[in-house]
């Protein structure tokens, strides 16, 4: 009866520490995003919206690109 109890031991201690370093495994591969949500705005030419660090400002108006900037419409 021993030998059975410690036969379930050793097997439930293998697939704890198999599950643990999958898990381990898995986490270096994907490390989370510390990004915060930025701000969109919308091209004021095509309506395309992007990231505000990505738009060009010019006169208070967001655009996607220089050569919308310089249409200006």
């Amino acid at each position: 009866m021993s030998k059975i109890i410690t036969v379930i031991l050793v097997v439930v201690l293998v697939v704890y520490l198999l599950r643990r370093m999958a898990g381990k495994r898995v986490e270096g591969d994907n490390p989370p995003a510390d990004k915060a949500a930025e701000d969109m705005v919308r091209c004021h030419v095509c309506g395309v919206n992007l990231p505000r660090s990505e738009a060009i400002l010019s006169q208070g108006r967001f655009y996607c690109c220089d050569e919308h900037r310089k249409s200006g419409s």
